[in-house]
């Protein structure tokens, strides 16, 4: 498989990763989507909701784990799974990656503060794991800052009035 034929699938699931994102700002949520790809087809879909949930674990990522893990009846995803979520995973995301078998993780806008894979911590170069994933950060980067950026801003301009 070429690499720019590759980058083509990213961006298409990234693409319905951006709609989960998109879903989860309606509700007044943080905008993250995650979409979890097996062979071609849709295993799991996620968008973040821990306020509406009432639950801080409810990310994009862990959304879209439990909707795959339901949909496949295994706490265990198959081999060469794919996670495309809008927003670099946090520490608690990439231990349920790790947990579930992730083979892959494509990611939109690197997170500074909290991010697991590049920004803050480098969680998968500690050499604690029994299982490693691959990752890459960047595919549609800009819509996915853009998507946050423009949140938060519509976020202060509510408070300011």
């Amino acid at each position: 498989m070429t690499e720019e034929f590759q980058q083509n699938i990213d961006e298409k699931w990234m693409q319905l990763a951006l709609e989960q994102a998109a879903f989860a700002a309606s509700l007044g949520e943080i905008p993250v989507g995650a979409v979890l790809v097996s062979q071609g087809q849709v295993i799991g879909l996620g968008y973040n909701h821990p306020i509406a949930q009432h639950d801080p674990t409810a990310h994009a990522e862990i959304q879209a784990l439990r909707d795959a893990c339901q949909n496949i009846q295994n706490y265990r995803l198959p081999e060469y799974t794919t996670l495309y979520v809008t927003l670099e995973p946090c520490t608690m995301c990439v231990g349920a990656l790790i947990h579930s078998r992730v083979h892959r993780v494509v990611f939109g806008a690197a997170e500074p503060k909290a991010g697991s894979l590049i920004s803050s911590r480098r969680l998968l170069e500690t050499g604690y794991y029994n299982h490693i994933f691959e990752y890459q950060g960047g595919c549609l980067q800009e819509q996915c800052s853009l998507q946050l950026s423009h949140f938060f801003k519509m976020r202060r301009e509510q408070k300011n009035n």
